[in-house]
C-alpha cells in the first residue's frame, strides 16, 4: 500500500520531517502543521519554501489537512460569520491541494453532541434535537466547493467530533448523497466510542467510502475520560491492525495509510516515538 507519515508528528520543521520520512522509504507526506502554521495559514514565502522541499526531496503530497469545521457547535448556520470563517480556510486549503498536485483535503465534522439517534422515549428525552440535520447543512456547501475545484473531501472519525466512528462516516456519505466526500479513517480515534477497527470499522467503510487512513496505537478508558497514546502494536489495536491490513491489501485499497506520529516514550520526544513505531508500521502495512 502507500505508505506516508503526518510530517509535524515528527517535526514542524519540514525539512527536517521530510529527511526522516526518506531515511524510512516513506512516499507520501500529509501537511498539517509547518513551521509556525496551520496549513491553510501559510503565507507565500512559506508556500513556496514547502513547495520548494516537497520538490527537492521527491515525495508526494497525500492530503493538506486543515481541522475544518473542527469545533464547530451544531447550533453554526451555513453563511453566518464562524462558518464562513472556516469554508474560507477549506478555500485556502484547496487552493494550496492544487498547487502541490493534491486532490485530497481533509475537514472535520463540529463538535460531539452524545446522542443521535434514539426510541422508545429515548427520542423525546436523550437526542440531540437536530443535531444530525444541522451537519448535513454544515458540510453540504464544502461539497459544493469542492465539486467546483474538483478535489476530494475526507472527514475524519476524530476524538470530539460528530463524525466519531466508521459507521456514523458512512452514514454522513450516504445522508449527503455526495461522491466527493470519503472517509478518513482513524480507528485509534473510534476506540473511545467502542468501534473496534476490525472487523466492525472496517466492514462499514468498504465499497467506496475509504479515502485515507490514519495509524496509531491507543489505549482509552471511556468511563474514566482517559486517553494513553501507546507504542504501536502495544495498545488495544494490537492484534486487529494486521486483519485490517490484510483486509484493505485484498480488497485494493489504492489510497494512503498515513502514520500519526502522537506517541512519545514519556519525555515529549515525537520523533524518538516515531523511530520506535515505524518498523512495527512498514512491516502490517508495507
Amino acid at each position: 500500500m502507500k505508505l506516508g507519515v503526518i510530517t509535524d508528528g515528527i517535526s514542524r520543521d519540514l525539512e527536517h520531517a521530510l529527511k526522516v520520512m526518506k531515511e524510512f522509504d516513506l512516499e507520501y507526506a500529509e501537511l498539517q502543521f509547518l513551521w509556525d502554521k496551520e496549513v491553510g495559514d501559510l503565507d507565500e514565502s512559506q508556500l513556496q519554501k514547502a513547495h520548494d522541499l516537497i520538490e527537492e526531496y521527491d515525495v508526494r503530497v497525500s492530503s493538506i489537512s486543515r481541522h475544518v469545521f473542527g469545533g464547530v457547535p451544531m447550533s453554526t448556520k451555513p453563511g453566518d460569520e464562524l462558518h464562513t470563517k472556516h469554508m474560507d480556510g477549506l478555500q485556502r486549503c484547496i487552493d494550496m491541494a492544487h498547487r502541490f498536485d493534491c486532490g485530497t483535503v481533509r475537514i472535520m465534522s463540529g463538535k460531539k453532541e452524545m446522542i443521535l439517534w434514539g426510541y422508545n422515549g429515548a427520542e423525546d428525552w436523550n437526542v440531540a434535537k437536530g443535531a444530525w440535520d444541522s451537519l448535513l447543512a454544515i458540510v453540504e456547501p464544502a461539497l459544493r466547493l469542492a465539486e467546483k475545484e474538483d478535489v476530494m473531501l475526507i472527514v475524519e472519525t476524530g476524538n470530539g467530533n460528530m463524525i466519531n466512528s466508521a459507521w456514523t462516516a458512512r452514514k454522513l456519505i450516504d445522508d449527503l448523497g455526495t461522491d466527493r466526500l470519503k472517509v478518513l479513517w482513524d480507528s485509534a480515534n473510534a476506540c473511545f466510542c467502542h468501534e473496534p477497527m476490525w472487523p466492525d470499522g472496517y466492514e462499514a467503510l468498504k465499497g467506496g467510502y475509504l479515502g485515507h487512513v490514519h495509524i496509531k496505537d491507543v489505549q482509552v478508558d471511556t468511563p474514566k475520560a482517559t486517553l494513553e497514546v501507546r507504542e504501536m502494536g502495544k495498545g488495544q489495536l494490537a492484534d486487529q491492525f494486521q486483519p485490517a491490513a490484510d483486509a484493505m491489501k485484498a480488497d485494493g485499497f489504492d489510497g494512503v495509510v498515513s502514520f500519526e506520529s502522537v506517541y512519545h516514550p514519556g519525555n515529549k520526544n515525537y520523533e524518538e516515538g516515531f523511530r520506535t513505531c515505524i518498523g512495527k508500521f512498514k512491516e502490517i502495512f508495507g
